[in-house]
């Protein structure tokens, strides 16, 4: 028998707290975002060179920037990269060279680096082949465990500097995990490595959320035993309560310019959506009326939310217009939860159901609600989609394997594989800009 549609969020709460190829030529089209198409460009990758040639330690630290720098332009499918085992270990960046990799593409990747003990140095070009010109030099240096993010960084300014769009490498997702036998929040880098946990409350930690700057996690927990929002400083390494009214302190998402959230509160009363100066902490609830309202989602351009409420009977989208005042509903669905706004503003991701026995799915739907698209069928339970802050990627937890899991998906649907293997059931992603 399924819940009383007045009780579906504290349900879910509850239940969650109990609970490569590469291509030849450049003409290749795949689809990666709903009604797009993103045709691939040829890229060449030399070997990365060490500082020192009679340095192993040298060669062994070029050899893995190289084989991150490569992962991160794969996995954004704008390139077909183009290598050359027998040729590229001796041909450096000069003018034989460029000419060599001018037969390949248009452009060619090549690398430097030293390992000199607890620092590390890294340098990286990219040329034009057309001109046998520089158009892209960038140099780092840092410790051990900022090398990961230095190769993502790098392979973000090629894919901005070859296609004019952010990349995604850079970026981290959230989640919550039970592997120890309490749930805390962890923070993993988009591929799955760097897996750090971030929270020892030995409690229930869920649904974390990040600022728009990826400076803190907000996270719902069960630590005093009231279901409090608390604030992750990752910048200081602090830990601290944000909101603590009586009953739920669930976090939404945050306005464009990182200054408001917008979340859900009980506070004695049916959950309902309030918007949170985080500096004033003055609040404002937008909801007026009966029912349960919850899982809002700040529109891109912060003039609109969407949020789920069971006004109309079991749980719907809807879009509240901020200017207004006024909501329309999406969906007409037996079940909806968990909305996420698209970067473009073009898309919400939610999960839901279209009848009663069927599992959770992920679903799209345009702002008319006219065009509903389901995303997963027959894997599993699927709910808590995040899209990635270039929208060409979702997140989303996954029953597929037996326990829930993380995954990734593109964002029409296709090639969905998990985040990272762990022990114990992942719950709530949340990507970072």
């Amino acid at each position: 028998m399924k819940p009383k549609p007045v009780k579906f969020l504290a349900a879910l709460l509850f239940l969650a707290a109990a609970v490569k190829p590469a291509f030849a030529g450049t003409d290749i089209f795949i689809g990666i975002a709903p009604g797009q198409e993103v045709k691939k460009t040829a890229v060449a990758m030399a070997k990365f060179l060490p500082s020192r040639a009679d340095k192993p330690e040298d060669l062994a630290l070029a050899d893995s920037f190289r084989e991150i720098v490569r992962a991160d332009l794969l996995y954004s499918r704008y390139f077909d990269i183009k290598e050359d085992p027998l040729a590229q270990a001796n041909l450096d960046a000069g003018p034989e060279a460029l000419a060599y990799w001018k037969n390949l593409a248009g452009h060619l990747i090549t690398g430097r680096a030293q390992d000199a003990g607890k620092v590390w140095t890294f340098s990286a070009r990219l040329y034009d082949l057309g001109t046998g010109k520089v158009v892209l030099e960038k140099f780092y240096q840092g410790e051990k465990r900022a090398m990961r993010r230095a190769a993502h960084m790098f392979a973000d300014d090629v894919v901005l500097r070859l296609t004019g769009r952010l990349g995604i490498a850079h970026s981290k997702l959230a989640f919550a995990n039970n592997g120890t036998g309490r749930k805390e929040i962890y923070m993993a880098d988009y591929d799955g490595e760097g897996l750090t946990r971030l929270t020892s409350d030995n409690s229930i930690d869920l649904l974390p959320r990040w600022s728009q700057d990826a400076s803190r996690i907000y996270y719902t927990t069960y630590r005093w035993g009231n279901p409090d929002m608390f604030e992750i400083d990752l910048k200081a390494g602090k830990i601290r309560p944000f909101t603590t009214f009586q009953g739920l302190n669930i976090p939404g998402g945050f306005s464009p310019d990182g200054m408001t959230m917008v979340m859900t509160l009980s506070r004695g009363e049916n959950p309902n959506i309030y918007t949170l100066n985080v500096v004033t902490k003055q609040m404002k609830k937008l909801l007026k009326g009966y029912g349960v309202s919850s899982s809002p989602t700040w529109s891109p351009d912060g003039k609109q939310v969407a949020f789920v409420s069971d006004r109309s009977g079991n749980p719907q989208l809807y879009v509240l217009d901020l200017a207004t005042g006024q909501a329309r509903r999406l969906t007409r669905l037996n079940w909806c939860d968990s909305p996420s706004w698209s970067p473009s503003g073009e898309w919400i991701v939610f999960s839901g159901r279209e009848t009663p026995k069927e599992n959770l799915n992920i679903f799209i739907t345009d702002l008319t609600g006219s065009q509903i698209r389901r995303l997963t069928n027959k894997a599993g339970s699927n709910e808590d989609p995040s899209w990635s802050p270039d929208g060409r990627f979702i997140a989303f937890t996954s029953t597929r394997q037996g326990k829930r899991s993380i995954y990734i998906m593109d964002a029409d649907g296709s090639a969905p594989h998990p985040l990272t293997e762990m022990t114990g059931h992942s719950f709530t992603p949340n990507w970072s800009n």
